[in-house]
């Protein structure tokens, strides 16, 4: 008896099996399996993402009109409008290496010096001034001048301020003072360049307003010709 039911059981097993079997081939399912393992082994491109590509490319080569009122107007030229570019002068200045740099001796130094004492004592006294002997600070490398502390304390604003040189043509030039150090700072280099001042130079300085100086330059290549 348990014999028969073993065999009944496995004769049900093997009909079902086979039943199933039909199932799955009717639906073609083992062909739908091979066909995704395939497609695992090899991915292509959806289509989508080669429609986007695509119009990335055509993007990069006509300009998007995305409004329609300047839908109808013509592609601009951008190379046309490149080309219209003016090129604007820059202001440049004579630059100074320390290979031009100009040793005045002592002899030269003292004449200008001396000259322009004289030219300070002939000057109106209702207006403060001092003599400035320049050194190579001054004039290359790292143009910076420092004024007399005394006149700075007594004369000039406790602040920095904008203070404009004017030299003996009528030309101004503005230059930074800076309070706390004592001394000019931006636009001193373009003066001394433009003015050519070099090692030896006296230049007297007047005060005629609160932040305006009037200048004076005395070369110590006059030594020389005198």
């Amino acid at each position: 008896m348990g014999a028969t039911e073993t065999m009944s059981y496995e004769e049900q097993r093997r009909r079902r099996l086979e039943e199933n079997k039909k199932k799955l081939e009717q639906l073609n399912l083992p062909h739908l399996s091979v066909a995704l393992r395939d497609a695992a082994a090899s991915p292509k491109t959806s289509p989508a993402k080669q429609i986007k590509r695509k119009m990335s490319r055509d993007a990069s080569l006509h300009p998007v009109r995305r409004s329609v009122r300047v839908a109808s107007l013509p592609e601009p030229k951008y190379r046309e409008v490149a080309s219209d570019f003016v090129d604007r002068p820059r202001r440049v200045l004579k630059r100074r290496g320390l290979d031009d740099r100009v040793y005045a001796s002592d002899e030269a130094r003292e004449y200008a010096q001396t000259k322009a004492e004289e030219i300070e004592a002939g000057l109106d006294p209702k207006f403060p001034s001092f003599v400035k002997s320049m050194l190579q600070s001054h004039t290359t490398g790292g143009f910076w001048l420092g004024l007399p502390i005394i006149f700075c304390n007594k004369h000039l604003p406790k602040r920095s301020a904008t203070i404009t040189l004017i030299d003996e043509n009528g030309d101004e030039s503005d230059t930074t003072y800076l309070a706390h150090k004592r001394g000019l700072s931006a636009g001193w280099k373009g003066f001394s360049i433009n003015h050519e001042l070099v090692h030896g130079d006296a230049v007297v300085f007047q005060l005629i307003k609160t932040t305006t100086f009037k200048v004076y330059i005395i070369r110590a290549s006059e030594y020389d010709s005198s």
